[in-house]
């Protein structure tokens, strides 16, 4: 177990932080896979909210860029095939 105040309140942090990014992760999975299920019409809608929200977890290194770059590609060649 740590000892100094400092880790301590690291491991405070660092929970939270945890907690925060897996429920924006699954947030935008959840989302990514309801686009996917939808027809092309509620699917161009969904679209750039998904987009924004993949952005997102780049930003914030949640996920890395290039990722985040396959998955908009990915979903876009799906709403266009559709």
């Amino acid at each position: 177990m740590a000892n100094h105040k400092s880790s301590l309140k690291r491991i405070r942090n660092s929970e939270t932080k945890r907690l925060r990014n897996r429920y924006q992760s699954r947030t935008t999975r959840n989302a990514m896979k309801k686009l996917r299920e939808a027809d092309k019409k509620e699917a161009e809608t969904l679209f750039p909210s998904v987009v924004s929200m993949i952005d997102k977890l780049a930003k914030n290194n949640i996920i890395h860029d290039n990722k985040a770059s396959n998955l908009k590609s990915q979903l876009a060649k799906h709403v266009n095939a559709l």
